[in-house]
């Protein structure tokens, strides 16, 4: 038993290790993300197993030669580096990037989010109490094609024609997997508990799908969703987009185009306009180097599978594949979430966009920082991801607000309320 637990010690200080310090080199970039994601969005967990599993081994010999004991001290570094990962979620703050000012997502010092889900995180595939789900609703149909979308909206019915704000979700994937099954749902059932219609969408994935077909399924939401929202009790005239990864890019393309031809052919006299965008994690920019040594463009994902052409010589399509290109002053206001740890996605993607973006845009733009946080960090109903979609919550119920009072676009006053501690960029 000593060497079991040598090695019990050895893996849970690689994982406290690369938590704090994510590999990012062409082999370990994969491993290093997936152990990374797990041990900081699932930190309590992890704590709570390997102190058992360290206790259980100690007990029944592990500490009988130098190994066990090697072993026991490196399990005690590893889940101290585990446990100052949780202290760091507890402290997840949004800065407004630029303007000097952190936000405390939750004044109130605890998340309002089920303290049943932070516990059990599959919890969150079962809709809240006052959620209902309408699975599987076919949103587009051309020959074989049939695309799909879930319903997540309130139980309660609103008094005479009120109608519900509504709110869209694409999930990421890098363009090739994914499913509106596993992403977005944390925070699609809390905005429905608050009062929200959200839509979950699905797309066509690469490499059946060439770019930009990702995209125009998703403009053939937008067009249903103008003609049956009022079915669902939803605004057909307010929604906003929120999406994470590929879904970011997607989020952003969603919003930054608006009304464009090229990416509604066939109904480019409908409206597909959004009000309001909240990126996770994006990609921005795939035909520019900058936290990537080469453009994301010029990596054979997008050249093989998504763009289905070479960088090289073709520049002019991964620009007019990024979201950074359609940046105007007309841009709707934007929410940027990203992880300060983000192994996949480095932060700097979103700092520039959100450069870029403030220059031009004449609404408000927030760049959420999320200090210790990997990319996907928002799938489990962890503490951080509670606090995260309250203040997306906030943000949003405020937006919808202005926007039924007719004032234009500003940072809500109930995100602005309350500051709290934060390392201002």
């Amino acid at each position: 038993m000593t060497y079991v637990l040598l090695v019990l010690g050895i893996l849970l200080a690689l994982a406290a290790a690369n938590a704090h310090a994510p590999r990012r080199s062409a082999v370990l970039l994969t491993p290093s993300f997936f152990l990374g994601w797990l041990t900081i969005e699932m930190a309590p967990h992890v704590l709570v197993t390997g102190a058992v599993a360290t206790t259980l081994t100690a007990v029944f010999g592990g500490l009988d030669g130098w190994p066990g004991w090697t072993g026991l001290a490196l399990a005690a570094l590893g889940m101290a580096g585990v446990a100052a990962t949780i202290v760091a979620s507890r402290r997840t703050v949004v800065t407004l990037r630029g303007s000097g000012a952190p936000i405390d997502l939750d004044p109130e010092g605890a998340p309002h989010y089920p303290l049943s889900h932070l516990i059990v995180p599959p919890l969150c595939l079962i809709p809240r109490k006052g959620v209902r789900v309408e699975r599987n609703v076919v949103y587009r149909e051309d020959g074989r094609l049939r695309l799909k979308l879930d319903v997540f909206r309130p139980t309660g019915e609103l008094p005479g024609d009120e109608l519900r704000p509504g709110l869209m979700q694409i999930h990421g994937g890098a363009w090739v997997i994914g499913d509106k099954r596993e992403q977005g749902l944390p925070l699609l059932n809390h905005m429905a508990s608050q009062g929200w219609v959200g839509f979950n969408v699905n797309y066509r994935l690469s490499p059946r799908a060439t770019w930009p077909e990702h995209l125009i399924d998703l403009k053939h939401f937008l067009a249903w969703y103008r003609e049956h929202a009022r079915e669902y009790g939803a605004d057909p005239g307010f929604l906003c987009v929120t999406g994470g990864s590929a879904g970011g890019h997607l989020a952003a393309m969603v919003a930054l185009t608006a009304n464009v031809p090229e990416f509604q052919p066939g109904f480019e006299d409908t409206d597909t306009s959004v009000q309001g965008a909240v990126p996770f994690y994006g990609v921005y920019n795939l035909f520019e180097p900058g936290p990537w040594p080469r453009p994301m463009g010029a990596t054979g994902l997008m050249e093989r599978m998504v763009i289905k052409q070479p960088f090289e010589g073709n520049r002019e399509a991964y620009a007019k594949a990024s979201p950074v290109t359609y940046i105007s002053e007309d841009a709707p206001p934007f929410f940027v979430i990203h992880g300060s740890r983000d192994s996949l996605i480095p932060v700097a993607e979103a700092r520039r966009f959100v450069e870029r973006l403030r220059d031009v845009s004449k609404s408000p733009v927030i760049h959420a920082e999320m200090k210790g946080a990997q990319h996907a960090f928002d799938v489990f109903p962890s503490y951080r991801t509670a606090r995260v979609i309250e203040g997306v919550e906030r943000y949003l119920t405020g937006l919808h607000r202005q926007h039924r009072q007719g004032t234009g676009p500003a940072v809500p006053g109930e995100v602005t309320r309350s500051l709290g501690e934060s390392s201002v960029g």
